[in-house]
């Protein structure tokens, strides 16, 4: 389905043909025709399927079409981390290029006063659209730079991973001060208990939409090691001294950890750096920019850099534990075997553990390789897994292909013919 197909307006349309996006992807078919009927959604898909432009496009979209308050904000763009919020930022720029009455303001931590400063006439100016991270905009709140009193959408971007990082109580509490009648847009790479617990407080009668995730790239070589807990880090010994191991990243789900596989690659001279969400904005910065500019050759990590690192020559992915949800393994060993290399993956499965990689090894249908312990770190325990057979009934095939989605959306603002634009912008 093409985007001309939508009745998104057409000053969305002509930054799209100078961008040349023609069709959409299926979380931006799906998403879009909804946000536009003006229902709260849900979408469940992993980064780098296009759910950026699959609520950005319709939002701005309506904001241009007009009918909202010229002296409000009126919209706001929850980011986890400062990194996600720029590029949020960027898309914004691309896809408004011709809407000249929408503005917005990025709102982040990590900066000095200046920047502040910029930020809080933005939001007193009433930017129609704020991406901002939860603690940052807090800030802003709680000194009187900002009114949400009209606000009309409110959006959470990658909400799995705020939750992750502690940011539970700070959307509740701006959610608090938003008018009742918003419409809410939630984006999550999976849904666990808490996601769920999540749309339900925030969202009212939902669109529920998943987009299932992809497989991982058939040049991972994946293998993992079944050992007891103690032996894990004998394991990683065992790894870095049989080989000269740069552009890695080592995962870990929790905090203490991922401090104690730095430590112990510090004893063995190795040049390694931990990242987790007990760093300050500038500490992650600081490291992110050390390891992509190749002064830091492993990266011992939460899942906190799981999805939207930008990185293209990592090696080796290393799950020192197995994640709870077969979707953030494939996240976690994405990160490797990308622009067109191979890359390794390797799991640390402990006793306690081998039932979450039996469902890793269902939901990828194949049996992981397993590989014998190093010598010296005695017997590990027996594995058994069993691969159930795929389910072999009709998936239905995507809905209104070749024709226009027919929604209750008003009609579209101008009947005006694009023009022959240039095709770069």
């Amino acid at each position: 389905m093409t985007f001309e197909e939508t009745y998104l307006n057409d000053n969305i349309l002509d930054a799209l043909y100078d961008m040349h996006f023609e069709e959409m992807t299926p979380i931006q078919e799906r998403c879009i025709p909804e946000i536009l009927d003006g229902r709260d959604l849900i979408g469940v898909a992993q980064t780098g399927t296009g759910k950026t432009a699959a609520y950005l496009l319709p939002i701005l979209s309506m904001l241009d079409d007009g009918g909202f308050p010229k002296d409000a904000v009126n919209c706001i763009i929850m980011s986890p981390t400062r990194e996600l919020a720029q590029q949020i930022d960027q898309a914004m720029q691309g896809f408004g290029y011709y809407l000249d009455e929408v503005s917005s303001v990025a709102v982040y931590g990590g900066n000095d006063g200046s920047r502040f400063d910029q930020e809080m006439k933005g939001l007193k100016m009433g930017a129609d659209v704020i991406i901002a991270t939860p603690g940052r905009l807090l800030s802003h709140i709680k000194m009187g730079h900002v009114d949400l009193s009209r606000l009309s959408f409110f959006v959470l971007d990658e909400a799995d991973r705020m939750l992750d990082m502690g940011f539970s109580e700070d959307i509740l509490n701006i959610a608090k001060l938003l008018p009742k009648n918003r419409q809410t847009i939630m984006f999550s790479a999976t849904m666990p208990d808490k996601i769920q617990q999540l749309a339900r407080t925030l969202l009212n009668n939902p669109a529920e939409i998943k987009i299932a995730v992809s497989k991982p790239a058939d040049k991972i070589q994946q293998s993992a090691y079944v050992c007891y807990a103690p032996q894990k880090l004998g394991i990683i010994r065992h790894l870095f001294t049989t080989g000269e191991l740069q552009r890695v990243i080592i995962f870990s789900g929790k905090k203490d950890k991922v401090r104690d596989i730095t430590r112990e690659l510090q004893r063995m001279n190795i040049n390694c750096a931990p990242m987790h969400s007990d760093l300050t904005q500038d500490e992650r910065d600081d490291v992110m920019y050390r390891f992509k500019a190749g002064l830091v050759d492993v990266l011992v990590a939460t899942d906190i850099v799981s999805r939207g690192i930008d990185i293209d020559d990592i090696l080796m992915v290393i799950n020192y534990d197995v994640p709870r949800d077969a979707e953030d393994y494939v996240h976690r060993i994405g990160r490797t075997a990308r622009a067109q290399r191979d890359g390794i993956a390797i799991t640390l499965v402990s006793d306690q553990d081998m039932r979450y990689f039996a469902n890793i090894e269902h939901f990828l249908e194949k049996s992981i390789d397993k590989n014998s312990l190093p010598e010296g770190l005695g017997e590990g325990p027996e594995y058994k897994s069993v691969i159930q057979r795929k389910s072999t009934r009709g998936r239905g095939g995507r809905g209104r292909k070749g024709r226009p989605y027919r929604g209750n959306y008003r009609h579209r603002k101008n009947n005006k013919t694009r023009g022959n634009k240039p095709k770069d912008n």
